[in-house]
């Protein structure tokens, strides 16, 4: 088994207890299996819940705050004691954790989205482990990942892992809810996320966690996206990791072979930019640029929408219907001039007006 790059997401239903504190059997569980992971070889990331979990007893409340400030409150305490117990606990494996809080922004911002991957890039580089969370204690509700699967995948595409583990209380996904239907089917394998699947999925998080079945298909189904396999399900002792790794995890594997790895700068345009503006696109364009592999020329430019700047990201409608975002390469002012005097062979300064390198087919 070659060495591979594996971001293991662990949410707060398999890190604490009912009454939101740290379970000191299910951490050493997790603790023990990501050293065996890394005594084999292999580099890890992990994306660690818990946080809010954790503290929120500490400000008196009797279950998890539903409230942004409560919630924020109780990150900024219980991150401490997270971040704390895992440095103790991977001390004694000689193992040197880093602890890396994001935000949506950190993602949506280009130089921040840049800064992140190398920062990721130079730790895993000098053999030290990060432990990734949301930063809770800052994040407007407008701007969160909305869980901590959503987090792990996004971490996945820019680090370009070789694999997502999602551990959960549950030995995987089911072709409908098993808590109510006992004659539920488990599947062990799939290509891709059906949109029954996903219509049939109990949505029911734990009252210590905010994620619950669909979260983790939406969060599946876009890793696919980005040719990142996903297991999701469960495991104990330190070997679960290794195993599931091997194929034999107890849980479901979600795997699209025919789904290549986007690099990172079509990533940050298909699922983090702002979009500027749209532009409206001729059949002929269409077909070259979905099909043939082709940029996007002046030429096959029907109307543009709003105002954006070189650079910029925008979304390319056929008709109606939106086939892509890309980055342009032209400034809405200079498209609409070439497209006022084309008639009369006015000059484009630059004929491609997004580079197929720039380009995301959605």
């Amino acid at each position: 088994m070659g060495k591979k790059r594996v971001v293991v997401k662990i949410g707060s239903s398999s890190l604490t207890n009912e009454r939101g504190e740290i379970d000191r059997v299910k951490f050493s569980d997790h603790i023990d299996a990501i050293a065996e992971l890394r005594a084999n070889g292999h580099e890890v990331v992990m994306v660690s819940s818990g946080a809010v979990a954790a503290g929120f007893r500490r400000l008196g409340y009797p279950s998890r705050p539903i409230t942004l400030k409560g919630k924020q409150a109780a990150a900024a305490v219980g991150q401490g004691l997270l971040i704390q117990s895992y440095m103790k606990a991977f001390l004694q494996y000689g193992i040197t954790p880093a602890q890396i809080l994001l935000t949506r922004s950190d993602f949506s911002e280009r130089t921040r989205y840049k800064n992140a991957f190398e920062t990721l890039t130079e730790l895993m580089e000098r053999k030290i482990l990060p432990i990734i969370n949301e930063n809770d204690t800052v994040s407007v509700e407008e701007l969160t990942f909305g869980d901590n699967d959503m987090l792990s995948v996004l971490v996945s595409g820019l680090i370009h892992a070789d694999q997502l583990i999602i551990l959960t209380d549950i030995n995987g996904l089911y072709d409908s809810n098993p808590k109510i239907n006992p004659h539920a089917r488990k599947l062990d394998y799939l290509t891709n996320i059906p949109d029954e699947l996903m219509e049939a999925a109990a949505d029911s998080g734990t009252n210590v966690g905010t994620g619950g079945m669909k979260s983790k298909l939406i969060a599946a189904k876009i890793a696919c996206s980005l040719g990142i396999p996903v297991f999701i399900g469960e495991g104990k002792g330190k070997n679960k990791l290794i195993q599931i790794v091997q194929g034999n995890g107890n849980g479901t594997y979600i795997n699209n072979r025919q789904l290549k790895s986007i690099n990172t700068s079509r990533q940050w345009i298909a699922l983090h930019s702002k979009v500027n503006g749209r532009i409206y696109v001729d059949k002929g364009a269409e077909e070259a640029i979905l099909r043939k592999g082709k940029s996007l020329l002046a030429a096959g430019i029907n109307e543009i929408q709003g105002e954006f700047a070189k650079g910029d990201v925008v979304e390319v409608l056929a008709t109606d219907r939106v086939i892509g975002k890309g980055q342009v390469s032209l400034s809405s002012e200079d498209i609409k001039k070439w497209m006022v005097h084309s008639n009369l062979n006015h000059p484009m300064p630059i004929d491609e007006v997004i580079h197929r390198n720039k380009w995301v087919k959605l």
